[in-house]
């Protein structure tokens, strides 16, 4: 369980994983900094197991849409999941998808925030452990169909050292991943932002 954030079944994030230019729809693995990359989507719990893995985007689609076209989301549109995911301002505020204040007023906005943020530190240190234990995922010298799958065994192999309790081989970086940053924050939906609105009054007042 997320002890500082009441409801939360997971936290989610985008990560780039670098690969090497394909010859067949070079330009759209091309990503914001200018790098051929897959977008994988990840979702973690609060013990660093990966709960869900999106690995086929290219490089230059946004995380908002890896989420909105994935089954998961629609899962949660339907009303199959009783709780939330706790994203950050690259996807919209929905109501099962929390995302921080844009302008935070003082008090309970600000409290709301910072449990936001120190919540979603797990799945940063999640994504910091899966390529510190696979170092392939500095840059995969394969085809985009290929890494998708190389992606997906190393999700696999980590939660099974991580259920083991086996040592991570590095001290991960928890910080946000320099390559994935967010100029263009999507709109978020008025639904979402009255379910942000009630735990914020509900939770950090």
């Amino acid at each position: 369980l997320f002890s500082r954030f009441p409801g939360v079944i997971g936290c989610i994030d985008g990560t780039h994983i670098p690969i090497i230019a394909p010859s067949v729809n070079e330009g759209d693995y091309v990503n914001r900094k200018s790098f051929h990359s897959i977008n994988v989507q990840i979702i973690c719990d609060a013990a660093n197991i990966i709960t869900n893995v999106e690995a086929k985007w290219p490089g230059s689609v946004h995380d908002s849409q890896i989420f909105r076209e994935c089954t998961l989301s629609t899962k949660f549109g339907h009303g199959e999941f009783t709780g939330y995911l706790l994203g950050d301002r690259g996807y919209p505020c929905l109501p099962y998808l929390l995302t921080p204040y844009p302008d935070p007023e003082p008090g309970p906005q600000q409290r709301y925030n910072l449990a936001n943020c120190r919540t979603r530190a797990r799945i940063e240190m999640t994504i910091g452990m899966l390529k510190a234990r696979f170092q392939c995922l500095q840059r995969l010298r394969v085809t985009p169909e290929r890494a998708c799958d190389i992606i997906v065994a190393c999700v696999i192999l980590h939660n099974i050292a991580t259920i083991r309790g086996e040592h991570c081989p590095s001290e991960p970086n928890i910080s946000s991943d320099p390559n994935h940053e967010h100029p263009d924050p999507p709109t978020d939906i008025q639904d979402g932002r009255a379910v942000r609105d009630t735990i914020c009054h509900n939770h950090f007042f």
